[in-house]
């Protein structure tokens, strides 16, 4: 009886180890098992804050709800160019591009400018797209949630980790934002030219993981952010990460989410290591004995971190 009782708190020891809290370093983050509805993880999910290119996702249900042709040629304007972040990357001034290519110009890459002439080409102009927004925002029940571009650059986007779960459900009923998203690369026709593009979120397509629609963001205010629909360890669950403060948090995040999932140990993440270095510099300190000194105390600084197995980060470096 002891000897089956031992073994049976060495298995629950060991479920406990492998199913260990997550230290997450994005401020915001939730993990929800897309049958059940269950919440598995979360931090600070229902606060509201910049959600950077996760607009997107809004941007691409309320264009594909107008049901307008995607062969017809659109061209980039004057006012399709960022006025808020004076970036410059994108389809360029005068392009002629189909609405199709625009939109997966606009989910896969990123695209600013695709973005905003898809939204400017919207039934009624932009007025009635903005209009058409708000619909969404209602119609999803969104509670914590405002936009007031397609494109995300503007810090007034802002959404919680919670609600944006809802629009990552919402996203996932339009085959083609999952279609688009899913890919890890893609050639488009630019003015006449190919253009291959990748997508930016570099976890897709990578071993081990199965994206079955996904959506980086960044801007300064927002972070790195991502929202995507998972499959791992014989489940669906849908993954929002917002405000990390590197690329190789927001990766760390999301593999210790998957770790979690098949009952691994997270990996130690920045914060882990700094509570640990803290812990163990105040017992050598308990153990020596004190000196009166008038030295500056110098806080050593945090040693950098790599994403695993790559030398740079996953995701592109600018603001999308």
């Amino acid at each position: 009886m002891l000897r089956v009782l031992s073994i049976a708190v060495a298995l629950l020891l060991a479920c406990s180890a492998g199913r260990a809290e997550i230290t997450f370093g994005s401020a915001h983050a939730i993990v929800v098992d897309e049958t059940t509805g269950e919440v598995l993880l979360q931090k600070d999910g229902g606060t509201a804050a910049p959600i950077a290119s996760l607009t997107k996702l809004m941007t691409a249900m309320v264009v594909l709800d107008a049901q307008q042709d995607t062969s017809e040629k659109l061209r980039i304007a004057a006012a399709d160019m960022d006025r808020l972040k004076h970036t410059r990357g994108g389809v360029p001034l005068g392009a002629v591009v189909s609405r199709g290519t625009l939109l997966e110009l606009a989910l896969l890459a990123s695209d600013n400018h695709a973005a905003s002439a898809l939204a400017r080409h919207h039934p009624g102009g932009i007025e009635a797209f903005n209009a058409a927004v708000q619909q969404k925002i209602v119609a999803l029940g969104l509670e914590n949630t405002s936009i007031e571009e397609p494109t995300g650059l503007s810090p007034n986007n802002r959404s919680s980790a919670q609600d944006m779960v809802k629009v990552l459900r919402a996203a996932t009923s339009y085959p083609e934002i999952a279609r688009i998203t899913s890919l890890r690369r893609h050639a488009v026709v630019v003015n006449g030219h190919r253009w291959a593009v990748r997508n930016t979120n570099g976890l897709v397509g990578s071993q081990g993981w199965t994206i079955l629609l996904s959506k980086t963001g960044f801007t300064n205010e927002a972070g790195r952010c991502l929202s995507m629909r998972v499959q791992a360890a014989g489940r669906t669950v849908m993954v929002v990460l917002m405000g990390a403060v590197g690329s190789s948090d927001r990766a760390l995040d999301a593999l210790n989410i998957r770790r979690w999932l098949s009952g691994e140990a997270p990996v130690a993440t920045r914060a882990d290591k700094a509570h640990s270095r803290l812990m163990a510099n105040r017992k050598r300190s308990a153990q020596t004995p004190i000196v009166e000194t008038t030295s500056e105390i110098v806080v050593p600084p945090t040693p950098s971190f790599v994403d695993p197995g790559s030398e740079t980060p996953p995701y592109d470096d600018i603001e999308t």
